[in-house]
């Protein structure tokens, strides 16, 4: 059985929704709001984040009542309903992007609150057993780069590894010492955002400094350009793709074969989107791990479990929260994550 289909049938019944607001500042020198969307059914709650990035998109939802349909549905008819509702009817989102990110907050929320109304949880929903989950440090390296941030995280767990961004302003030097480390496990060059604050255009020497400064480190989203192409083809064993993935069809789109993907549930929007992408790369033996978008509270948790579920030994960026702190607590949490002994719903 394919696995949506062992959730597609799942009863929900939603009575009402409500929402709480979240804010902190990141170690990423911006200040991160999230909304977490709660249904409320039969005595029980779900709740799924949303982690639309600008800030606007939130404040906007102060003027708007409920957005959940309510009634007696299955997780496949909730989510057939949810098709026919404006998710930003007081302004349209800053970014299209956006419209996944709130899609999947109230399609998580709904399945969390169906898996409890079941009494039961995501992995044993799916047949599936959860393992400890491996994560890496996701950091950046400030302006202008040094290795002070590295040696802190390094300073509290020497065996964790790392994900970080390179940037233009990578010299040598700096390559050489990171290496030096032999905690880089992830190189994430966000050669496919436009318009944010964390945009690294394609740069070739950049690329060909990262990638043969880290010769077994996973080189992620890479543009593919005449000036990047003849580059990445000597590594496309170690490509890993991200923000272009937003269900099967993008992962059939890359230009090489993909071997590596990071699955970010807020991207594909729907529950059957993100099952049958973690399905098709399963059986084209595509290596997946999970990745965080500054969850500030439950999403956390479920990309946790999502990992637990599917992926737990991969090179996971969903370390727990404090490593987004702008100051780094003296004992944040090792790797792995242990998941507790009785989940619920997409707890971990």
């Amino acid at each position: 059985m394919a696995l949506y289909d062992r959730l597609a049938d799942l009863p929900l019944r939603v009575d009402r929704e409500t929402r709480r607001r979240h804010e902190r500042d990141t170690s990423s020198d911006f200040t991160r709001a999230t909304t977490v969307f709660e249904l409320h059914g039969d005595g029980t709650v779900g709740r799924g984040e949303d982690v639309t990035y600008d800030t606007p998109d939130h404040d906007a939802l102060a003027d708007v009542g409920a957005l959940a349909p309510t009634g007696e549905f299955t997780i496949e008819t909730f989510s057939a309903a949810l098709d026919e509702v404006d998710l930003f009817p007081a302004k349209a989102p800053e970014q299209p992007s956006s419209r996944h990110y709130r899609r999947w907050a109230l399609e998580s929320a709904a399945l969390d609150l169906a898996l409890r109304q079941s009494d039961t949880d995501l992995a044993s929903a799916l047949g599936r057993e959860r393992s400890p989950v491996r994560f890496v440090v996701s950091t950046r390296l400030g302006d202008p780069p040094t290795t002070d941030r590295v040696e802190a995280i390094l300073d509290r767990h020497p065996g964790i590894t790392l994900k970080l961004d390179p940037t233009s302003d990578w010299t040598a030097d700096l390559v050489a010492d990171l290496a030096a480390t032999d905690a880089v496990r992830v190189l994430d060059l966000k050669g496919h955002y436009v318009g944010t604050s964390v945009d690294q255009a394609p740069d070739p020497a950049l690329y060909e400094r990262v990638i043969e400064g880290f010769p077994d480190a996973v080189i992620e989203d890479p543009a593919i350009t005449e000036g990047t192409r003849s580059i990445v083809e000597g590594a496309t064993g170690r490509l890993s793709w991200d923000a272009p993935i937003t269900g099967v069809e993008s992962v059939r789109d890359r230009p090489f074969e993909p071997r590596w993907l990071n699955v970010k549930p807020s991207r594909f929007g729907t529950v059957e989107s993100l099952l049958e992408t973690i399905e098709y790369a399963i059986d084209h033996d595509v290596t997946l791990y999970g990745g965080g978008q500054f969850e500030l509270d439950v999403g956390r948790a479920h990309i946790q479990t999502l990992a637990a579920t599917f992926y737990p030994d991969a090179p996971n960026d969903v370390a727990p929260g404090a490593y987004n702190l702008p100051t780094l607590p003296a004992d944040p949490p090792g790797s792995p994550l242990v998941p507790s002994d009785d989940p619920a719903g997409l707890d971990f």
